[in-house]
């Protein structure tokens, strides 16, 4: 508990807005300034859906804004707690513990990142890219970060897709939507299903990401860095795309979660470390991992 203290705040968050899209999904915006202001890709909140349901439920960060003082929450109605906090609506009060966890941590010597999102695993994604179109802005002609978003779904994504404006070498043909939002930052997306949606690739996010992979030379791999956050299997996928091509690779893990502090222990995996297997706590420990760690 050491390292988080001082680190993750309980304050009472207020709906700004609440946004329905398909397949029950939601974005959920809060005020909760403490927390937007030391968010960052990879972290997550622990909320109160409702004053009748005890247990917190957490969920990934999609976006915070500092100065504004909110963070926005992507999720999917699954069960009876997210079921109340899509009841929620503007003004509402919202028990918010967070930032919690360990990010992601991009590293300047791999700026290509490769940013891998499935289903309810994209919402760190969009953080992170959100990140590196800032830090490139900020840096003006001197802007280093090349970062390519490719996301799946099994059901209509969170938003609406439109065909891409970006060309983007490496992509098999008639891949061409993408996140208009990340479009605008001027990050290059794409995306794939098994669902046959108009402009996607058709196969898992995995299988695309191979494509782009293969597509690179010895020395553009070198800069080549993954970062996912999805489904087990699909994280799974994502860290034998790296062993095959020899590229470094973070995994955000899923796991349910009690307390979401450390405390309880209830959500620990096995890590491989220097010193042998050990027992790590997604929440706190985690939840970003090195992939060959726990693949």
């Amino acid at each position: 508990m050491s390292a988080t203290r001082g680190t993750i705040f309980l304050e009472q968050g207020r709906v700004l807005s609440q946004l329905a899209g398909d397949a029950r999904q939601y974005v959920l915006r809060v005020a909760a300034p403490r927390c937007a202001a030391h968010a960052e890709p990879g972290s997550f909140v622990h909320i109160t859906c409702d004053d009748s349901i005890p247990m917190r439920r957490p969920l990934s960060i999609m976006r915070a804004h500092p100065g504004e003082g909110w963070i926005e929450l992507l999720y999917k109605v699954v069960g009876a707690g997210l079921h109340a906090l899509a009841a929620r609506t503007a003004g509402d009060a919202l028990s918010v513990l967070g930032p919690i966890g360990q990010p992601f941590r991009a590293h300047p010597e791999r700026p290509r990142t490769l940013l891998l999102g499935g289903g309810v695993g994209i919402p760190p994604m969009v953080f992170l890219a959100e990140r590196l179109s800032m830090l490139n802005r900020a840096a003006g002609a001197a802007a280093a970060w090349k970062p390519l978003v490719l996301m799946g779904s099994e059901v209509p994504f969170p938003f609406r897709t439109r065909p891409s404006q970006l060309i983007l070498p490496g992509m098999p043909a008639g891949t061409l939507a993408c996140m208009p939002l990340l479009e605008e930052w001027g990050v290059p997306s794409r995306l794939a299903s098994c669902s046959d949606f108009a402009g996607c690739f058709a196969g898992f996010v995995t299988e695309l990401a191979d494509h782009w992979l293969a597509s690179l030379g010895s020395a553009e791999l070198a800069e080549v860095e993954i970062f996912a956050c999805g489904p087990t299997p699909m994280l799974e996928a994502s860290a034998a795309l790296a062993r095959r091509y020899g590229v470094p690779c973070q995994v955000s893990l899923e796991e349910f979660m009690a307390c979401a502090v450390g405390g309880c222990a209830g959500c620990a995996v096995q890590v491989r470390t220097s010193a042998g297997p050990a027992m790590k706590r997604v929440c706190v420990d985690g939840p970003v991992f090195d992939a060959a760690s726990v693949f």
